[in-house]
């Protein structure tokens, strides 16, 4: 029903995923792709956490901001990408910018939005009791942004991975699972194109399902 030169077998695919790995060549464009995504998601975390907190805790600041921040998070980040060329190169670095900036604003419209939707009840319960504006920070606000931040971390480690494979496509690469898959299409080598692609997913996969279970594991209290 379906022509083979378009959709090659599960088993034919399985055996080029397979040839590919042993081989060794996915295992070098597979570890510089997590490398540039976990770079760009490191940059992300570093840069978003502080700045969400510190937005997040200034409702009158984050107000003035809003307009920007509704831009900037409207704007689909491979639409920047010839700004960051201009501005970084045809290098690692563009590449590794431009996803940086996109998980960014993931991550700190989440922990301002987590700040700021703190639960009243616990706030005013720790006032109360005489806590200071830092224990209540530390004590409650932190533990109640958690959820939300992790929220923000997952959906920008998946985000960040978007951008690298589509900048490692488009912006100048040699390796990576974005120019394995592009460069295999257009040599109609399908079979490689498939299994890169579900290299790819297994790649997205595990990074969302280790974020999971950290959550799971360490912010137990979520919902309650």
């Amino acid at each position: 029903m379906v022509n083979p030169l378009l959709l090659p077998t599960p088993q034919a695919t399985l055996t080029t995923l397979l040839n590919s790995l042993f081989s060794g060549d996915l295992w070098r464009d597979f570890s510089l792709t997590l490398y540039r995504s976990l770079y760009a998601f490191g940059i992300a975390t570093v840069l978003g956490i502080p700045i969400g907190i510190v937005l997040g805790a200034n409702e009158h600041l984050y107000r003035s901001c809003e307009f920007l921040i509704d831009f900037f998070r409207s704007t689909p980040a491979t639409a920047v990408f010839p700004l960051f060329l201009v501005i970084f190169g045809i290098g690692d670095f563009s590449k590794i910018a431009v996803a940086a900036f996109a998980g960014w604003l993931i991550i700190f419209f989440n922990v301002a939005y987590g700040v700021m939707n703190a639960r009243k009840t616990r706030i005013v319960a720790a006032k109360v009791m005489g806590a200071s504006s830092w224990r209540i920070f530390l004590d409650v606000i932190f533990f109640e942004t958690l959820p939300q931040t992790f929220i923000g971390l997952r959906t920008a480690v998946s985000l960040t991975l978007v951008v690298i494979i589509v900048a490692e496509m488009f912006i100048g690469s040699t390796h990576g699972m974005g120019q394995r898959i592009i460069d295999a299409q257009q040599t109609f080598d399908l079979t490689q194109m498939y299994a890169s692609i579900i290299a790819t997913g297994v790649m997205g996969y595990a990074l969302n399902q280790m974020f999971l279970l950290i959550e799971n594991k360490f912010i137990h209290w979520k919902g309650k």
